[in-house]
């Protein structure tokens, strides 16, 4: 099944830290660019980072800094590691594969003050 799924959200307070992972099944996952982005309540969805195939990592400015993209090709797996986050850091994160045009259903990142 061709599918991302999204995990490692939830509620987290503001100066602290949350990991959130991205499962990809049914694509060749080491050959395409992924990346993450998110959707606040009332915004539109906006690109958070990107990693190339060959590892290339790029960041908003909004979280430079303060997130680390990475991946473990041998897993299918894609994470995002934020820290020092901040009240407008919530919002809906989603997975997205470039090469396969596929969207993740998205996790919840709520950050409390």
């Amino acid at each position: 099944q061709v599918q991302l799924v999204e995990s490692g959200g939830g509620l987290v307070q503001a100066g602290g830290s949350l990991r959130l992972s991205c499962a990809a099944s049914g694509i060749i996952f080491s050959l395409v660019g992924m990346g993450w982005y998110r959707q606040a309540p009332g915004k539109q969805r906006e690109l958070v980072a990107t990693i190339s195939e060959r590892y290339i990592a790029d960041y908003a400015d909004s979280v430079k800094g303060r997130v680390t993209l990475s991946r473990d090709n041998d897993k299918n797996t894609l994470y995002l590691q934020m820290s020092s986050i901040r009240p407008e850091d919530t919002a809906v994160y989603y997975c997205h594969s470039e090469g396969y045009s596929l969207w993740g259903q998205g996790t919840q990142v709520t950050v409390s003050s």
